[in-house]
């Protein structure tokens, strides 16, 4: 979590950007970005030298070993001052940005398939990077700040990012909004995701999902020689248990498609700071039609895993959409083309949980019941989990769902969960929550895996019935059939029977007679009171 100190510092920091002369949020996030990225790969180059020390054997450098090339790393060049480090910075340090990357022919670097090639994309998202802090005194406050910001903490990092991005408007133009961390986790533990599965985000944004699948597998595949506590004693994981799948991690594992370029650098630098250097974050509108020339392989039967929360509000001009997306659900509405999009892109058996609002579920229209009926008729939609409509605050107030289903089959049933408490108050404070019934992700989660294992234990509709038959619980089966027959409506208040408790209430005689006795006793107190005047 971060401390309050440093929102402080990050508050100030705004401010100074704001009476510098730079007024544009999404321009402070994004020179902000680039002084971290500096940051990064020094912190990297470090990483590599203690490895080659305790080794002995050579590494690939991202910085070329000569005294001008390691004049480009931060921990040579931060304490410039002003008039220095706006020169050093523009002139050289971000020209070097451009090229990573692309090959190198200087002695000792990286070239293809090492050090340098293995940062993947993001040099292509840096080639335009240019410094627009013309105030010095700004420039180095701003490269103070990021020196003492605690990058190597992931959690602290995600946090970073996610109050930088809080100073955006509320919600994007086409209804994009962060996704909590705690509802990310929920999700990736609903799906568990393995180190052989190839993983998408089609709306990847800051990559929260694919930064977080990254934590949850070093998590699960960490020996108990590899996790230890820090100072505070919280535990860390090195995921020792995954060297076997390195390769395949650091370069097919993670794919993230976004057209905000700002946020694919932020995305990149995420998951650098995730151990992943080579992961595919790529310039694309998932939906647009030129996805189908840029990446014709991704585009349909592709991925094993699609976590996504995809723009809700957004709505599309059916010219430049991707025809075969249409096919499936003809619509301009995001959140259904979207869906409709995952299913094209998973492979046969391929997983998804996809955020959507719960329009999805009930919306009338031809486009969302067909949507449904592809999703229930020729998919197995497996579980929803309905949650509260705060989630999202401050940026919106929508309630919304988890939709978890797999491409291809059928559905026989559908498993439902009212999530009613996340953790937090459902304001728009959000203020964390403790004590019973202040969360009930942790139960859904349990309850969700106790179901799957009934499902892949090919346990019998009554033994299921038997222990998620009860739709007066929080979780519960529907079959397809009941589903079907309320035009594939998804909501579940369509299914969730509630009990109403009888209130049992006194015979008005007695009550009346009480009354009489009171008055009674009243007048009697009355006739003393006046005896004593």
């Amino acid at each position: 979590m971060l401390t309050g100190q440093l929102r402080n510092d990050i508050d100030k920091l705004w401010e100074k950007f704001w009476t510098g002369g730079i007024t544009n949020p999404l321009t402070v996030i994004e020179q902000i970005s680039y002084l971290m990225f500096a940051r990064m790969l020094d912190m990297q180059e470090e990483m590599a030298e203690r490895k080659a020390a305790r080794t002995g054997k050579a590494f690939d450098r991202l910085f070329p070993d000569t005294s001008e090339g390691q004049l480009l790393r931060w921990k040579n060049f931060h304490h410039m001052s002003g008039k220095e480090l706006h020169k050093h910075l523009k002139n050289n340090v971000y020209p070097y940005f451009a090229s990573l990357g692309q090959h190198s022919e200087e002695e000792g670097l990286g070239t293809e398939g090492t050090a340098i090639q293995a940062l993947g994309h993001i040099g292509e998202y840096m080639q335009d990077a240019d410094l627009e802090i013309k105030n010095e005194s700004v420039l180095v406050s701003s490269v103070e700040m990021v020196n003492n910001l605690p990058l190597t903490q992931s959690d602290v990092k995600g946090d970073i990012y996610e109050y930088l991005l809080s100073k955006l408007t509320t919600a994007g133009i086409n209804g994009q909004f962060r996704t909590p961390r705690h509802i990310i986790d929920a999700m990736i533990e609903l799906i568990d995701p393995q180190p052989t599965d190839v993983i998408c985000d089609p709306s990847c944004g800051t990559a929260g999902f694919l930064a977080r699948t990254m934590e949850y597998l070093n998590k699960k595949y960490s020996s108990e020689a590899g996790t230890f506590a820090d100072e505070d004693g919280n535990p860390h994981y090195t995921g020792d248990l995954l060297e076997p799948y390195r390769e395949h991690i650091n370069k097919q594992m993670f794919w993230g498609f976004d057209f905000d370029t700002t946020m694919l650098r932020v995305s990149s630098m995420n998951m650098m700071l995730h151990g992943v250097n080579g992961a595919n974050i790529l310039y694309q509108d998932s939906l647009n039609k030129s996805v189908k020339e840029h990446y014709p392989e991704q585009e349909e039967d592709f991925f094993d895993v699609v976590l996504a929360n995809p723009p809700f509000k957004g709505s599309l001009d059916e010219t430049n959409t991707n025809p075969d997306v249409l096919g499936l659900v003809k619509t301009k509405k995001t959140e259904l083309l979207f869906v409709a999009h995952i299913l094209r892109s998973l492979k046969l058996g391929g997983r998804a949980a996809v955020i959507v609002p719960d329009g999805v579920l009930f919306g009338s229209s031809k486009a969302h019941q067909q949507l449904r009926k592809e999703l229930i008729e020729n998919n197995q939609l497996e579980g929803i989990v309905s949650l509260p409509s705060g989630v999202f605050k401050p940026y919106a107030g929508v309630s919304t769902a988890i939709l978890i289903f797999t491409k291809g089959g059928t559905t026989e049933r559908v498993w439902f969960y009212d999530l009613q408490a996340d953790g937090f108050s459902l304001d728009d404070k959000r203020t964390p929550l403790k004590g019973e019934g202040s969360n009930d992700l942790p139960d859904a989660i349990a309850k969700w895996k106790q179901y799957r294992q009934l499902v892949e234990a090919n346990a019998s509709v009554e033994t299921i019935l038997q222990a998620f038959g009860d739709k007066t619980q929080k979780a519960f089966v529907v079959n397809a059939s009941d589903i079907a027959s309320n035009k594939y409506d998804l909501s579940i208040n369509r299914y969730k029977e509630v009990v109403y408790e009888e209130e049992e209430y006194e015979d008005p005689k007695v009550v009346l007679q009480r009354l009489k006795g009171l008055e009674k006793e009243i007048l009697a107190d009355l006739d003393e009171l006046e005896g004593m005047l």
